[in-house]
């Protein structure tokens, strides 16, 4: 069991530029496909997650200290301190259910897939650590490591199935085919903002306001293009920095290049992924009558690029900072993770079905939430980061992180367990009853192809 796991320690140490070419390559040559077609997609797919992580250290490098700045500048003092997702990713894999988490996911998404409770083979095990992160909670709420590992199954199967159910709209709004994103963190607000987009139907006047991207080129020229929108934003952040003036011009141009960037690295990304999502259709067309359509599991960077995305993103930075502040009950200064505030608009994106003003309402009430959840679980973030002899920051009595200290789902998990017994069987049974669920949905999908086929 130890060279099993020192095994999966050293895979996941290589990082996802290195790991998921290799993954990649090894899944289409499992799929059929040939050696030199598996090994370009993987290797496609490598530098398509370097470029993505270049533009996307861009983004953070330079919004990072400018929020940094902006914080001092207007002297915001709070007791928890947002040290980032980095940081959370690394405690979780320091804890107990962190070093099984790999393993134990790969077992997880192999049955949900023989039973038909998963569309989805999630490749992208590195972010496995979100799972983990929700088991260390519980472990060190109940004192048990069984029920840390059992609320790690719990989150991922959740997690699954509802990238599972969002995948067309994935297709459909970001352009991505055969992609689904079963990613801890930003999947955890499809449900969410599923109800308030239904809630905003019933609103008149509000149900009436839309912006996106395409009709603002239409409606401003050049103004309402990606890159325009991103520098003007930069520039509106550098000013509140307190920047110099050249400080203000590079962050704007900084900003503008990545809102043009980062779609182009996932385009590049998606152009390694399409043999091998070929070669998974084919291969359940041959072997597999009562399946419906076969998803990779990515990495959400790969949807980060929207435009409504990243451009509701930028303008909630300084609304976080400032819904910190007056936010009754929060402790929570946001920083480290600030930067990331994209990935929870990934799912949003799509079921708001681009409207920019209505990612805008709910990016305000999911983070107004989410600093709240993340004063909630400040306790426990911080027990799991002296257990894993994280460094506090200077000062600091608590830390927590916007990504996943403030994920609902974590949480509701983390919640319902610290309950007992009673809690641990709600939780787990809901899991299944959504597995069964989603079970019956991927059926009669495949039922419906098979009808098409054979009108065909």
């Amino acid at each position: 069991m130890d060279y099993v796991l020192k095994v999966f320690n050293y895979i996941q140490a290589l990082g996802p530029s290195v790991m998921m070419p290799i993954i990649i390559c090894i899944f289409g040559l499992a799929l059929g496909a040939k050696f030199g077609k598996s090994l370009r997609a993987g290797l496609t797919v490598g530098v398509g997650f370097i470029g993505l992580n270049l533009v996307i250290g861009a983004l953070t490098g330079n919004l990072g200290p400018a929020v940094s700045q902006m914080v001092d500048r207007f002297g915001f003092s709070l007791s928890i301190i947002d040290v980032g997702w980095p940081a959370a990713a690394a405690i979780s894999f320091a804890s107990t259910v962190g070093l099984i988490i790999i393993p134990v996911g790969l077992l997880v998404n192999i049955i949900m897939l023989l039973t038909n409770t998963t569309q989805t083979v999630d490749v992208d095990i590195w972010d496995y650590w979100h799972f983990a992160f929700t088991g260390a909670l519980v472990a060190i709420l109940t004192n048990s490591v069984p029920l840390g590992v059992l609320a790690a199954v719990v989150n991922m199967i959740i997690i699954m199935v509802f990238g599972d159910v969002t995948a067309p709209l994935v297709q459909e709004s970001l352009d991505m085919p055969g992609i689904s994103l079963p990613h801890g963190f930003s999947t955890a607000y499809a449900p969410i903002a599923w109800v308030f987009n239904k809630l905003i139907d019933f609103i008149p006047g509000l149900n009436k306001v839309d912006f996106n991207i395409e009709k603002a080129q239409q409606r401003f020229g050049v103004f309402g293009e990606p890159i325009l929108i991103g520098t003007i934003l930069g520039l509106a952040i550098g000013a509140l920095a307190g920047y110099a003036f050249k400080d203000i011009l590079l962050l704007g141009v900084t900003m503008g290049a990545v809102l043009v960037l980062i779609p182009k690295m996932a385009a590049l990304l998606m152009e390694g992924l399409l043999p091998i999502s070929d070669a998974a259709t084919e291969m359940i067309k041959k072997r597999f009558k009562n399946r419906g359509q076969i998803y990779i599991g990515l990495d959400s960077a790969v949807g980060i690029g929207h435009p409504i995305t990243l451009t509701v993103a930028l303008i909630l930075v300084p609304i976080a900072v400032f819904l910190a502040v007056i936010l009754p009950g929060n402790k929570v200064l946001p920083f480290g993770d600030l930067a990331t505030i994209p990935w929870m608009f990934v799912l949003i994106t799509p079921i708001v079905r681009g409207n920019g003003f209505r990612a805008l309402l709910v990016g305000v009430v999911v983070l107004a939430v989410g600093l709240l959840i993340a004063t909630n679980l400040a306790p426990l973030f911080t027990q799991a980061a002296i257990d894993a002899q994280f460094v506090m920051p200077t000062g600091a009595s608590m830390v927590s992180s916007i990504v996943d200290g403030a994920n609902p789902l974590t949480w509701g998990i983390v919640r319902l367990n610290g309950l007992g017994i009673i809690g641990t069987v709600v939780v787990t049974a809901g899991a299944l009853a959504l597995a069964i669920w989603n079970r019956a949905r991927i059926l009669k999908e495949a039922a419906l192809l098979r009808a098409e086929s054979s009108v065909e």
